[in-house]
Protein backbone atom coordinates (compact mmCIF):
# COMPACT_ATOMS: atom_id res chain seq x y z
CA UNK A 1 0.00 0.00 0.00
CA UNK A 2 1.22 2.97 -1.41
CA UNK A 3 1.49 6.04 1.70
CA UNK A 4 1.60 9.82 1.09
CA UNK A 5 2.56 12.53 3.18
CA UNK A 6 1.83 16.20 1.75
CA UNK A 7 4.64 18.31 2.53
CA UNK A 8 5.16 22.13 0.90
CA UNK A 9 7.49 24.30 -0.31
CA UNK A 10 11.31 22.89 0.70
CA UNK A 11 10.58 20.24 3.19
CA UNK A 12 13.21 18.23 1.28
CA UNK A 13 15.80 20.10 2.81
CA UNK A 14 14.67 20.99 6.67
CA UNK A 15 17.50 18.06 7.02
CA UNK A 16 15.66 15.19 7.93
CA UNK A 17 18.36 12.23 8.93
CA UNK A 18 17.87 8.84 6.87
CA UNK A 19 17.53 5.78 8.67
CA UNK A 20 20.63 3.90 10.14
CA UNK A 21 20.61 0.50 8.77
CA UNK A 22 22.60 -1.88 8.13
CA UNK A 23 24.26 -2.68 4.60
CA UNK A 24 21.95 -4.14 2.81
CA UNK A 25 22.93 -7.32 0.19
CA UNK A 26 22.79 -6.20 -3.18
CA UNK A 27 19.79 -4.91 -4.68
CA UNK A 28 17.70 -7.55 -6.75
CA UNK A 29 16.80 -6.35 -10.13
CA UNK A 30 13.16 -7.02 -9.15
CA UNK A 31 13.01 -4.69 -6.42
CA UNK A 32 14.79 -1.92 -9.10
CA UNK A 33 12.25 -2.44 -11.84
CA UNK A 34 9.18 -2.24 -9.33
CA UNK A 35 10.70 0.85 -7.90
CA UNK A 36 11.15 2.41 -10.71
CA UNK A 37 7.45 1.33 -11.63
CA UNK A 38 6.39 2.58 -8.99
CA UNK A 39 7.95 5.79 -8.90
CA UNK A 40 6.79 6.59 -13.04
CA UNK A 41 3.06 5.91 -12.17
CA UNK A 42 3.61 8.69 -8.98
CA UNK A 43 5.09 10.69 -11.62
CA UNK A 44 2.19 10.72 -14.40
CA UNK A 45 -0.47 10.38 -11.83
CA UNK A 46 0.88 13.63 -9.99
CA UNK A 47 3.87 15.31 -10.95
CA UNK A 48 2.68 19.19 -11.33
CA UNK A 49 3.66 19.11 -15.42
CA UNK A 50 2.23 16.11 -17.39
CA UNK A 51 4.39 16.06 -20.39
CA UNK A 52 7.53 16.37 -18.04
CA UNK A 53 6.02 13.32 -16.27
CA UNK A 54 5.65 11.20 -19.67
CA UNK A 55 9.03 11.99 -20.64
CA UNK A 56 10.73 10.77 -17.42
CA UNK A 57 8.82 7.72 -17.50
CA UNK A 58 10.38 6.99 -20.87
CA UNK A 59 13.78 7.74 -19.89
CA UNK A 60 13.59 5.57 -16.68
CA UNK A 61 12.43 2.79 -19.20
CA UNK A 62 15.18 3.42 -21.37
CA UNK A 63 17.86 3.50 -18.47
CA UNK A 64 16.13 0.25 -17.21
CA UNK A 65 15.86 -1.69 -20.30
CA UNK A 66 19.89 -0.39 -21.08
CA UNK A 67 21.04 -2.25 -17.89
CA UNK A 68 22.18 1.66 -16.39
CA UNK A 69 21.20 0.32 -12.70
CA UNK A 70 22.28 -2.60 -13.26
CA UNK A 71 25.47 -2.46 -10.97
CA UNK A 72 24.00 -0.19 -8.30
CA UNK A 73 24.39 -2.25 -5.16
CA UNK A 74 22.80 -0.43 -2.28
CA UNK A 75 19.80 1.17 -1.69
CA UNK A 76 21.21 4.75 -0.96
CA UNK A 77 22.99 5.26 -4.07
CA UNK A 78 19.83 3.94 -6.15
CA UNK A 79 18.06 6.44 -5.26
CA UNK A 80 21.08 8.91 -5.83
CA UNK A 81 20.62 7.49 -9.68
CA UNK A 82 17.51 7.69 -9.41
CA UNK A 83 17.53 11.23 -8.71
CA UNK A 84 19.84 12.59 -10.76
CA UNK A 85 18.04 10.65 -13.70
CA UNK A 86 14.45 12.03 -13.35
CA UNK A 87 16.44 15.94 -12.49
CA UNK A 88 17.79 15.30 -16.19
CA UNK A 89 14.70 15.26 -17.66
CA UNK A 90 12.59 17.69 -15.39
CA UNK A 91 15.42 19.65 -14.17
CA UNK A 92 13.15 20.04 -11.34
CA UNK A 93 15.51 20.37 -7.73
CA UNK A 94 12.63 19.68 -5.70
CA UNK A 95 12.34 16.07 -7.20
CA UNK A 96 13.94 13.42 -4.83
CA UNK A 97 14.13 9.73 -4.00
CA UNK A 98 15.79 9.08 -0.88
CA UNK A 99 15.52 6.32 1.69
CA UNK A 100 12.31 6.25 3.90
CA UNK A 101 13.42 8.99 6.38
CA UNK A 102 13.16 8.32 10.64
CA UNK A 103 10.57 11.27 10.92
CA UNK A 104 7.93 8.64 10.31
CA UNK A 105 9.68 5.47 9.66
CA UNK A 106 9.09 2.20 8.09
CA UNK A 107 4.88 1.78 7.54
CA UNK A 108 3.46 0.63 10.80
CA UNK A 109 -0.02 1.21 11.96
CA UNK A 110 1.10 0.26 15.49
CA UNK A 111 0.56 2.64 18.32
CA UNK A 112 3.82 2.76 19.61
CA UNK A 113 5.30 3.41 16.02
CA UNK A 114 2.51 6.22 15.95
CA UNK A 115 3.64 8.20 19.21
CA UNK A 116 7.42 7.38 18.64
CA UNK A 117 7.17 9.58 15.27
CA UNK A 118 4.91 12.07 17.44
CA UNK A 119 7.53 11.94 20.30
CA UNK A 120 10.12 12.76 16.89
CA UNK A 121 8.74 15.23 15.73
CA UNK A 122 7.91 17.42 18.99
CA UNK A 123 11.38 17.03 20.29
CA UNK A 124 12.75 18.38 16.26
CA UNK A 125 10.02 21.29 16.49
CA UNK A 126 11.63 22.17 19.89
CA UNK A 127 15.33 21.77 18.77
CA UNK A 128 14.36 23.76 15.69
CA UNK A 129 13.03 26.67 17.76
CA UNK A 130 11.15 28.23 14.80
CA UNK A 131 13.91 27.51 12.32
CA UNK A 132 15.63 30.94 14.37
CA UNK A 133 19.08 30.68 14.79
CA UNK A 134 19.93 34.05 15.61
CA UNK A 135 17.90 37.40 16.46
CA UNK A 136 20.03 40.85 17.53
CA UNK A 137 20.13 44.47 17.06
CA UNK A 138 23.15 45.50 14.69
CA UNK A 139 24.97 48.62 15.16
CA UNK A 140 23.46 51.59 13.48
CA UNK A 141 20.39 49.81 15.16
CA UNK A 142 20.07 47.60 12.44
CA UNK A 143 17.71 44.90 13.60
CA UNK A 144 19.02 40.76 12.41
CA UNK A 145 17.07 37.89 12.50
CA UNK A 146 19.03 34.40 11.12
CA UNK A 147 16.42 32.01 9.91
CA UNK A 148 16.79 29.02 8.63
CA UNK A 149 13.78 27.42 7.87
CA UNK A 150 9.72 27.93 7.62
CA UNK A 151 8.86 25.04 9.93
CA UNK A 152 4.38 25.04 10.45
CA UNK A 153 2.88 27.59 10.53
CA UNK A 154 1.48 26.55 14.45
CA UNK A 155 5.06 25.62 15.48
CA UNK A 156 6.83 28.64 14.01
CA UNK A 157 4.38 31.52 14.82
CA UNK A 158 5.26 32.38 18.81
CA UNK A 159 8.77 32.25 17.74
CA UNK A 160 8.14 34.68 14.92
CA UNK A 161 6.21 36.88 17.05
CA UNK A 162 9.22 36.81 19.90
CA UNK A 163 11.69 38.12 17.30
CA UNK A 164 9.61 40.73 15.90
CA UNK A 165 8.92 42.38 19.09
CA UNK A 166 12.49 42.48 19.40
CA UNK A 167 13.32 44.17 15.75
CA UNK A 168 10.02 46.80 16.49
CA UNK A 169 12.17 48.88 17.36
CA UNK A 170 14.99 49.06 14.71
CA UNK A 171 15.18 51.75 11.93
CA UNK A 172 16.24 49.13 9.29
CA UNK A 173 15.75 44.99 9.61
CA UNK A 174 18.10 42.46 7.44
CA UNK A 175 16.66 39.02 7.36
CA UNK A 176 19.36 36.61 6.46
CA UNK A 177 18.23 33.24 4.45
CA UNK A 178 21.43 32.45 3.49
CA UNK A 179 21.17 29.36 4.91
CA UNK A 180 17.83 28.73 4.32
CA UNK A 181 16.56 25.42 3.07
CA UNK A 182 12.37 26.24 2.67
CA UNK A 183 9.60 25.16 4.60
CA UNK A 184 6.36 25.96 4.31
CA UNK A 185 3.88 28.63 2.97
CA UNK A 186 1.88 29.52 5.71
CA UNK A 187 5.23 30.71 7.20
CA UNK A 188 6.51 32.64 4.84
CA UNK A 189 2.77 34.47 4.11
CA UNK A 190 2.73 34.85 8.43
CA UNK A 191 6.56 36.76 8.38
CA UNK A 192 5.74 38.81 4.89
CA UNK A 193 2.58 39.79 6.89
CA UNK A 194 4.60 41.67 9.49
CA UNK A 195 6.12 44.28 7.06
CA UNK A 196 2.44 45.39 5.05
CA UNK A 197 -0.45 47.94 6.33
CA UNK A 198 -2.70 46.74 4.01
CA UNK A 199 -3.88 43.66 2.54
CA UNK A 200 -1.46 42.01 -0.37
CA UNK A 201 -1.96 39.55 -2.40
CA UNK A 202 1.49 37.39 -2.09
CA UNK A 203 1.84 34.53 -4.31
CA UNK A 204 -0.34 31.80 -5.56
CA UNK A 205 0.11 27.86 -5.58
CA UNK A 206 -1.39 25.69 -9.05
CA UNK A 207 -2.10 22.02 -7.96
CA UNK A 208 -2.60 19.65 -10.47
CA UNK A 209 -4.44 17.64 -8.54
CA UNK A 210 -8.14 19.24 -8.86
CA UNK A 211 -7.20 21.69 -11.55
CA UNK A 212 -6.94 24.45 -8.64
CA UNK A 213 -5.08 27.66 -7.73
CA UNK A 214 -4.93 28.61 -4.09
CA UNK A 215 -3.78 31.97 -3.33
CA UNK A 216 -1.62 33.54 -0.39
CA UNK A 217 -2.48 37.21 0.93
CA UNK A 218 -0.85 38.46 4.10
CA UNK A 219 -2.94 38.12 7.39
CA UNK A 220 -4.92 40.78 8.01
CA UNK A 221 -3.82 40.64 12.02
CA UNK A 222 -0.44 40.18 13.38
CA UNK A 223 0.59 39.51 16.91
CA UNK A 224 2.79 42.13 17.17
CA UNK A 225 3.54 45.45 15.33
CA UNK A 226 3.64 46.12 11.70
CA UNK A 227 6.17 47.45 10.07
CA UNK A 228 5.28 48.87 6.86
CA UNK A 229 7.65 51.50 6.51
CA UNK A 230 11.16 50.19 8.29
CA UNK A 231 13.65 49.55 5.13
CA UNK A 232 14.14 45.68 4.78
CA UNK A 233 17.34 43.66 3.84
CA UNK A 234 16.57 40.40 2.54
CA UNK A 235 20.44 38.46 2.39
CA UNK A 236 20.68 35.12 -0.09
CA UNK A 237 22.99 32.94 -1.69
CA UNK A 238 23.14 29.57 -3.77
CA UNK A 239 21.91 27.54 -0.92
CA UNK A 240 18.93 29.89 -0.31
CA UNK A 241 15.79 27.59 -1.55
CA UNK A 242 11.91 26.73 -1.82
CA UNK A 243 9.94 28.90 0.96
CA UNK A 244 13.22 31.06 1.29
CA UNK A 245 12.86 31.99 -2.46
CA UNK A 246 9.21 32.86 -1.82
CA UNK A 247 9.81 35.01 0.62
CA UNK A 248 12.58 36.83 -1.42
CA UNK A 249 10.52 36.73 -4.82
CA UNK A 250 7.32 38.16 -2.50
CA UNK A 251 9.50 40.99 -0.85
CA UNK A 252 11.22 41.77 -4.31
CA UNK A 253 8.39 41.77 -6.64
CA UNK A 254 5.95 43.56 -4.40
CA UNK A 255 9.72 46.24 -4.31
CA UNK A 256 9.12 45.75 -0.09
CA UNK A 257 12.75 44.64 0.09
CA UNK A 258 16.33 45.02 -1.38
CA UNK A 259 18.06 41.46 -2.15
CA UNK A 260 21.63 41.19 -1.26
CA UNK A 261 23.82 38.25 -1.96
CA UNK A 262 23.60 35.43 -4.98
CA UNK A 263 21.36 33.93 -7.37
CA UNK A 264 19.13 31.66 -5.32
CA UNK A 265 18.71 27.52 -6.00
CA UNK A 266 15.64 28.29 -8.42
CA UNK A 267 12.74 25.93 -6.82
CA UNK A 268 9.35 26.95 -6.97
CA UNK A 269 7.06 23.66 -7.21
CA UNK A 270 6.06 22.29 -3.75
CA UNK A 271 5.91 18.70 -3.51
CA UNK A 272 4.59 15.65 -1.68
CA UNK A 273 6.23 12.54 0.24
CA UNK A 274 5.06 9.41 -1.38
CA UNK A 275 6.59 5.96 -0.38
CA UNK A 276 7.40 3.51 -3.17
CA UNK A 277 8.00 0.55 -0.89
CA UNK A 278 9.59 -0.21 2.40
CA UNK A 279 13.01 1.43 2.01
CA UNK A 280 12.34 4.14 -0.68
CA UNK A 281 10.65 7.32 -0.98
CA UNK A 282 9.82 9.98 -3.56
CA UNK A 283 9.39 13.67 -2.97
CA UNK A 284 7.25 14.38 -6.20
CA UNK A 285 6.31 18.32 -6.91
CA UNK A 286 2.66 18.18 -7.02
CA UNK A 287 2.21 22.26 -7.79
CA UNK A 288 4.38 25.33 -8.66
CA UNK A 289 4.02 28.72 -7.80
CA UNK A 290 2.74 31.89 -9.27
CA UNK A 291 3.45 35.27 -8.59
CA UNK A 292 0.61 37.62 -8.95
CA UNK A 293 2.70 40.17 -10.89
CA UNK A 294 5.11 38.78 -12.46
CA UNK A 295 2.75 35.97 -13.44
CA UNK A 296 5.92 33.50 -12.97
CA UNK A 297 8.03 32.03 -10.90
CA UNK A 298 11.76 31.55 -10.32
CA UNK A 299 11.61 27.72 -10.64
CA UNK A 300 15.29 27.20 -13.00
CA UNK A 301 16.41 30.98 -12.85
CA UNK A 302 16.21 31.47 -8.97
CA UNK A 303 15.85 34.64 -7.32
CA UNK A 304 18.24 37.30 -8.61
CA UNK A 305 19.22 39.58 -6.11
CA UNK A 306 19.28 43.70 -6.44
CA UNK A 307 22.54 44.10 -5.01
CA UNK A 308 25.14 41.13 -5.97
CA UNK A 309 27.79 40.38 -3.44
CA UNK A 310 30.82 37.73 -2.99
CA UNK A 311 29.53 35.43 -0.23
CA UNK A 312 32.30 36.18 1.84
CA UNK A 313 30.96 39.75 0.79
CA UNK A 314 27.50 39.59 2.03
CA UNK A 315 26.82 40.25 5.37
CA UNK A 316 28.87 43.63 5.57
CA UNK A 317 27.37 44.66 2.31
CA UNK A 318 23.69 44.34 3.59
CA UNK A 319 24.75 46.09 6.56
CA UNK A 320 26.21 49.17 5.00
CA UNK A 321 23.03 49.68 3.38
CA UNK A 322 21.34 48.95 6.40
CA UNK A 323 22.71 51.40 8.29
CA UNK A 324 22.62 53.78 5.96
CA UNK A 325 19.08 53.33 5.28
CA UNK A 326 18.50 53.63 9.46
CA UNK A 327 19.91 56.72 9.42
CA UNK A 328 17.86 58.18 7.04
CA UNK A 329 14.44 56.42 8.33
CA UNK A 330 15.13 57.35 11.97
CA UNK A 331 15.92 60.91 11.39
CA UNK A 332 12.60 60.92 9.76
CA UNK A 333 10.55 59.33 12.21
CA UNK A 334 11.99 61.52 14.61
CA UNK A 335 10.59 64.32 12.64
CA UNK A 336 7.39 62.71 12.04
CA UNK A 337 7.48 62.52 15.91
CA UNK A 338 7.94 66.03 16.58
CA UNK A 339 5.45 66.96 14.14
CA UNK A 340 2.87 64.69 15.55
CA UNK A 341 3.56 65.97 18.86
CA UNK A 342 3.30 69.94 18.11
CA UNK A 343 -0.38 68.73 16.71
CA UNK A 344 -1.56 66.85 19.15
CA UNK A 345 -0.33 69.50 21.87
CA UNK A 346 -2.69 72.16 19.23
CA UNK A 347 -5.42 69.39 19.26
CA UNK A 348 -5.45 69.47 23.16
CA UNK A 349 -5.20 73.23 23.85
CA UNK A 350 -7.87 74.00 21.31
CA UNK A 351 -10.39 71.22 22.22
CA UNK A 352 -13.43 71.72 21.00
CA UNK A 353 -16.23 69.79 23.16
CA UNK A 354 -18.72 69.66 20.15
CA UNK A 355 -15.80 67.93 17.67
CA UNK A 356 -13.11 67.22 19.36
CA UNK A 357 -13.55 63.79 20.19
CA UNK A 358 -12.96 62.43 16.94
CA UNK A 359 -9.93 64.86 16.07
CA UNK A 360 -8.50 64.02 18.92
CA UNK A 361 -8.62 60.01 18.48
CA UNK A 362 -7.49 60.23 14.91
CA UNK A 363 -4.07 62.04 16.25
CA UNK A 364 -3.87 59.55 19.67
CA UNK A 365 -4.14 56.51 16.42
CA UNK A 366 -1.15 58.39 14.67
CA UNK A 367 1.25 58.73 17.62
CA UNK A 368 0.20 55.49 18.51
CA UNK A 369 0.85 54.43 15.14
CA UNK A 370 4.33 55.63 15.23
CA UNK A 371 5.37 55.01 18.27
CA UNK A 372 5.41 57.70 19.86
CA UNK A 373 2.82 56.98 22.84
CA UNK A 374 1.57 53.59 23.90
CA UNK A 375 -1.72 53.09 25.97
CA UNK A 376 -0.04 53.53 29.13
CA UNK A 377 1.26 57.02 28.51
CA UNK A 378 -2.32 57.51 26.95
CA UNK A 379 -4.13 57.01 30.17
CA UNK A 380 -0.71 59.24 32.11
CA UNK A 381 -1.94 62.00 29.85
CA UNK A 382 -5.64 61.31 30.61
CA UNK A 383 -5.41 61.25 34.24
CA UNK A 384 -3.21 64.57 33.81
CA UNK A 385 -5.95 66.56 32.60
CA UNK A 386 -8.53 64.68 34.98
CA UNK A 387 -7.21 65.35 38.24
CA UNK A 388 -4.06 67.96 38.01
CA UNK A 389 -5.44 70.27 34.89
CA UNK A 390 -8.89 69.78 35.94
CA UNK A 391 -10.24 69.52 32.22
CA UNK A 392 -12.62 67.07 32.65
CA UNK A 393 -14.41 66.51 29.59
CA UNK A 394 -10.85 66.60 28.03
CA UNK A 395 -9.84 63.62 29.90
CA UNK A 396 -12.78 61.84 28.71
CA UNK A 397 -12.00 62.52 25.10
CA UNK A 398 -8.31 60.76 25.80
CA UNK A 399 -10.06 58.25 27.78
CA UNK A 400 -12.69 57.28 25.13
CA UNK A 401 -9.78 57.33 22.53
CA UNK A 402 -7.57 54.92 24.46
CA UNK A 403 -10.51 52.60 24.48
CA UNK A 404 -11.27 52.69 20.74
CA UNK A 405 -7.05 51.86 20.00
CA UNK A 406 -7.08 49.25 22.91
CA UNK A 407 -10.43 47.64 23.30
CA UNK A 408 -8.81 44.44 24.70
CA UNK A 409 -7.38 45.95 27.51
CA UNK A 410 -9.76 46.46 30.58
CA UNK A 411 -7.89 49.24 32.56
CA UNK A 412 -8.85 51.62 29.35
CA UNK A 413 -12.19 51.15 30.47
CA UNK A 414 -11.80 51.31 33.57
CA UNK A 415 -10.56 55.03 33.42
CA UNK A 416 -12.91 55.97 30.97
CA UNK A 417 -15.71 54.71 33.17
CA UNK A 418 -14.02 56.76 36.00
CA UNK A 419 -13.61 60.63 33.53
CA UNK A 420 -17.70 59.34 32.75
CA UNK A 421 -18.74 59.42 36.37
CA UNK A 422 -16.83 62.65 37.00
CA UNK A 423 -18.63 64.23 34.29
CA UNK A 424 -22.05 63.18 35.60
CA UNK A 425 -22.38 60.20 32.92
CA UNK A 426 -23.36 57.67 35.38
CA UNK A 427 -25.20 55.51 32.96
CA UNK A 428 -22.25 55.68 30.46
CA UNK A 429 -20.20 54.93 33.42
CA UNK A 430 -20.95 51.59 34.86
CA UNK A 431 -21.69 50.40 31.04
CA UNK A 432 -17.59 50.89 31.05
CA UNK A 433 -16.79 49.64 34.35
CA UNK A 434 -19.08 46.63 33.60
CA UNK A 435 -16.51 46.23 29.84
CA UNK A 436 -13.77 46.47 31.78
CA UNK A 437 -14.86 43.48 34.80
CA UNK A 438 -15.88 41.44 31.35
CA UNK A 439 -12.49 41.53 29.89
CA UNK A 440 -10.49 41.34 33.24
CA UNK A 441 -12.70 37.62 33.68
CA UNK A 442 -11.51 36.78 30.25
CA UNK A 443 -7.98 37.79 30.80
CA UNK A 444 -7.26 36.96 34.40
CA UNK A 445 -6.21 40.73 34.87
CA UNK A 446 -5.11 41.12 38.35
CA UNK A 447 -6.89 44.14 39.15
CA UNK A 448 -10.42 42.58 38.52
CA UNK A 449 -11.38 42.90 42.17
CA UNK A 450 -10.65 46.54 42.11
CA UNK A 451 -12.69 46.54 39.38
CA UNK A 452 -15.94 45.19 40.35
CA UNK A 453 -15.38 47.36 43.51
CA UNK A 454 -15.29 50.16 40.75
CA UNK A 455 -18.09 48.87 39.39
CA UNK A 456 -20.68 47.89 42.34
CA UNK A 457 -20.00 51.61 43.63
CA UNK A 458 -21.41 53.28 40.51
CA UNK A 459 -23.99 50.71 40.40
CA UNK A 460 -25.34 52.22 43.65
CA UNK A 461 -24.69 55.94 42.80
CA UNK A 462 -27.05 55.40 39.90
CA UNK A 463 -29.82 53.85 42.56
CA UNK A 464 -29.26 56.79 44.86
CA UNK A 465 -29.93 59.40 41.78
Amino acid sequence: MIRTVTILIGCALLGWCSIAQAQEATLSDAFKESTIVELTARMNDFYVEPDLAVKTSQHLKERLEAGHFKEVADADAFAELLTKEVRSISKDKHLLIRRVTQARGPISNSTEGFLERHRNAIARDRENAGGIKAVKILEGNVGYLDLRSFPQLHVAREYADGCMKLLSGADAIMIDLRENGGGYPEMVQYLCSYFFGQRVHLNSLYWREGDRTQEFWTFEQVAGKQLPDVPLFVLTSERTFSAAEEFSYNMQSQKRATLVGQTTRGGANPGRIMQLNETLEAIIPVGKAVNPITKTNWEGTGVVPDVKTSPDETLEAAHQLAKAAALKYGTDQKQNREDLSARLVASLDAFDTETGDESLYEILRQCEQHGLLDREVINIIGYEYLMNFKQNRVAEAIFRANSLLSPEVANVFDSYAEALAMNGKMDEAVKNYQKAVDIAKSTHAPELQLFEENLERARQQVKQK
